[in-house]
């Protein structure tokens, strides 16, 4: 009895079988590659502060920073100029350094909030 037919027909979707496992084997293992390279990659950058840790002024005081007081810059009326104002007549900001830097207080007896007193 010849059996090399049956032998051919039955080492095909056996290969096919074998090439599927290693395949998923491959993809698997590149996949766990890929996830420790990118916690290596993770571990390697600079962590921002956890809770309850607070960044520090460095001792000259804070970079870049200025505090002013700022007055609306005031819209002519369509009265006083005869026509309604285009946006890109405006101007670029809305506000202007005002000539008072003295910080605005409370005035004495009065609580601050409206109508609790």
């Amino acid at each position: 009895m010849d059996t090399t037919r049956y032998e051919a027909a039955a080492s095909g979707p056996a290969l096919g079988v074998v090439i599927a496992v290693v395949g998923g084997l491959v993809l698997a293992g590149a996949l766990v590659w890929a996830v420790r390279l990118g916690i290596k990659v993770k571990q390697r950058e600079p962590r921002a502060p956890r809770g309850g840790e607070h960044p520090t002024l460095p001792d000259s005081g804070p970079a870049h920073e200025t505090r002013q007081r700022r007055e609306p810059d005031e819209v002519p009326s369509a009265e006083e100029t005869g026509r309604r104002l285009n946006p890109h007549e405006l101007g670029a900001s809305g506000s202007r350094r005002s000539d008072d830097q003295s910080r605005p207080r409370w005035e004495d007896g009065s609580s601050g909030s409206f109508g609790s007193g």
